[in-house]
């Protein structure tokens, strides 16, 4: 494909041009070439014209003051006119036409004050230098051939009537010099247009391979151009991309001159997909490369694709805040389109984009890191709820080089035991008793410091690690818990990226076989609050899970917009209520949101788990409510499972003292 364009591209400079056209071309662009040639010539003429008064004083000395003056006469008024022309840029014919009379004038002149000699003999031989000017006309300069043989014919007729007039000489004198100038003019004149044949025929090949050197460049610019454009959008795609921002990455190492590079990522356009079809995607990205690109421009920036629905942005820029004013033009120009993107789970309906910032500074060592930097920002844009930018921003633990070291750490911590877990209890409100436990990972450095949560799972999920970590967690939780009958239930919270992974429920039944555990005694909390989007791969994933017998819970549910469709796709088995329906339930307004939520899960048959139940009044309402389940600081903190018989003792022999009908004589 790409050889076709290029030739298609090369066959428009390669016309088929016409003799005449030809002809006319040659003409141009002889031009300038033949004047400079004419002049160079005659000004080598006169010289020699002037030059050749040395022999008329040895020949036909008694007249040589007039030849000299005439000689002198016709040089300067020739080059006088032909400088004349020039200067007024006369065409190239003209040129030649004045040189071509200035030559027969210099013979004529010259004939005319030699025949006042008194040394006729001498003369009568003299004469013969005629010949020179006529082949002069044909050979020292490159008249065209029309030119020179009217110039060179009349040079001949002038020799012939002046051998005619010349009486002192015989007549086969006269004959035989007639003959010598008549042969040199045929001879002078075929060789002049010869040379103007082979003139021609270099003109021709030289055209020939300029349209060829041409042909190749157009060829290698358009094969330039393809390898280094996107085929879809248009754009300059990552080949072209990286060496611009080498290009800029010199000229910051040379001249110190910042740049910031914005990594732009179309949000859900994987879904966008799924839903509307590949073609539709392909207009959905088009679009938006398009409206990118005329922001970019309006900035003096350069944009690329930087692979699938991901776009990158090189533009000089003295300051973060300038980036920041960029990234946020076109955020907003995405939003403005209002392309529609019905299927997000967002409450936004239209395609956004979310766009991470880095730029250059003294710290930054390597090309590298500007774009591991923009990488990081990018992925802070996504984290935070998409459809908005992030500048990288080195003092946040999230984007700093600590979040390098968390991710270096990571990819050891399995095999130097830096990661543990710890079980926080689950309790049944009724029974008192724990249910079920849910695993919690933790992390330390090399030098023994504890990260959190928070900090390191984000750095986990960024770099991949989440896969082995969450493979090690359910190993972990079947073999010292689950086969040891510690507890009953166990559950592990499982990444959309491990839900994603081919193989993954492979694993877990691998796992439960091993240890001898029955799949109903592990659950899986999926977290709403993530990005989780609802495709085939993922509920294919939990289909097998569940053929596995394993439980599958919807973990801080409430707190983003998935909830509703997971409900109406997957059949879970328990429900974990978000703790901050919990703490709103000080107001009215908190308990009548809480209890509609509970009303909602309970249509739905599942069971339903509280989280953070920190206080004895949570416990009581709670209770009040009817909830199967409690999870929370006062139920019982994380722990290791050697302490859960010590230190998980629960507070529920005071509860049970409470009258029970007021607790649940009502229900909920």
């Amino acid at each position: 494909m790409m050889h076709v364009l290029a030739e298609t591209a090369v066959a428009a400079t390669r016309p088929t041009l016409s003799s005449e056209q030809l002809r006319r071309i040659y003409s141009k662009e002889s031009e300038s070439g033949r004047k400079s040639a004419t002049r160079k010539g005659l000004w080598i003429a006169v010289a020699a014209y002037l030059a050749y008064s040395f022999t008329d004083y040895l020949f036909i000395g008694d007249v040589v003051q007039y030849t000299i003056a005439g000689r002198l006469a016709v040089g300067v008024t020739a080059l006088c006119l032909l400088e004349l022309l020039l200067y007024r840029k006369a065409k190239a014919d003209t040129v030649d036409m004045a040189a071509a009379v200035s030559v027969l004038a210099a013979y004529l002149v010259w004939l005319l004050t030699g025949q006042m000699t008194t040394v006729r003999d001498a003369f009568s031989y003299y004469m013969v230098f005629g010949a020179i000017f006529m082949m002069s006309v044909n050979l020292f300069f490159s008249f065209r051939f029309p030119v020179a043989l009217a110039a060179s014919a009349t040079n001949v007729l002038i020799f012939i009537g002046a051998l005619y007039l010349f009486v002192p000489m015989v007549l086969l004198h006269k004959l035989i010099l007639g003959a010598f100038c008549i042969s040199c003019f045929i001879f002078t004149s075929y060789v002049n247009l010869q040379l103007n044949r082979e003139r021609y025929k270099v003109f021709l090949n030289a055209l020939e391979a300029g349209l060829q050197q041409a042909a190749a460049d157009e060829r290698g610019k358009a094969l330039l151009h393809l390898s280094n454009t996107d085929s879809l959008t248009g754009l300059e795609n990552r080949r072209a991309i990286d060496q611009r921002l080498r290009d800029h990455w010199q000229r910051w190492q040379d001249q110190r001159a910042p740049f910031a590079v914005l990594l732009i990522d179309v949000d859900h356009f994987k879904r966008y997909n799924d839903c509307y079809g590949h073609q539709e995607g392909d207009r959905c990205l088009v679009a938006v490369s398009q409206l990118l690109q005329n922001v970019a421009l309006s900035h003096d920036a350069i944009i690329g694709r930087y692979g699938g629905e991901e776009f990158i942005v090189i533009t000089p820029m003295p300051n973060p805040e300038r980036a920041a004013e960029l990234a946020e033009a076109m955020c907003a120009a995405v939003r403005a389109l209002a392309w529609p993107h019905e299927h997000r789970r967002d409450g936004t309906t239209v395609i956004t984009v979310s766009v991470g910032v880095s730029y250059t500074r003294d710290q930054t060592k390597q090309v590298d890191k500007v774009i591991h930097e923009a990488d990081r920002a990018l992925y802070a844009a996504k984290a935070t709820g998409r459809n908005t930018l992030r500048v990288f921003d080195p003092e946040d633990p999230l984007s700093s080089d600590d979040s390098e070291d968390i991710a270096a750490t990571l990819k050891i911590a399995v095999e130097h035991d830096l990661v543990s877990l710890v079980y926080q209890p689950i309790r049944n409100v009724q029974t008192g008793k724990m249910d079920a436990v849910e695993a919690l990972m933790r992390l330390r450095m090399l030098d023994g410091t504890a990260v959190s949560p928070a900090t390191f799972i984000p750095v986990a999920e960024r770099t991949g690690s989440i896969i082995e970590l969450g493979r090690w967690a359910i190993r972990t939780v079947c073999r010292d818990l689950l086969a040891t009958g510690v507890v009953q239930v166990a559950s592990v919270n499982v990444s959309p990226i491990e839900l994603k992974m081919p193989g993954f429920a492979s694993y877990v039944a691998a796992t439960l076989a091993e240890f001898d555990v029955t799949g109903a005694r592990l659950a899986f909390e999926i977290t709403e609050g993530v990005e989780l989007e609802i495709d085939q791969d993922v509920v294919r994933c939990i289909s097998d899970l569940r053929k596995l017998g394993a439980q599958v819970w919807l973990d801080d549910f409430g707190t983003g917009f998935a909830g509703l469709s997971w409900l109406r796709l997957i059949e879970f088995d328990t429900i974990k209520i978000d703790r901050s329906f919990l703490h709103d339930c000080d107001t009215e307004r908190g308990k009548r949101m809480l209890l509609d939520i509970i009303s909602l899960l309970r249509n739905r048959g599942v069971r339903i788990l509280i989280e953070g139940v920190e206080t004895i009044e949570h416990q009581r309402l709670m209770q009040q409510y009817g909830i199967n389940q409690l999870q929370g600081y006062y139920i019982g903190r994380p722990a290791p499972a050697a302490q859960f018989e010590t230190d998980n003792v629960l507070p529920f022999g005071m509860v049970r003292n409470f009258d029970s009908k007021r607790l649940f004589g009502n229900g909920a």
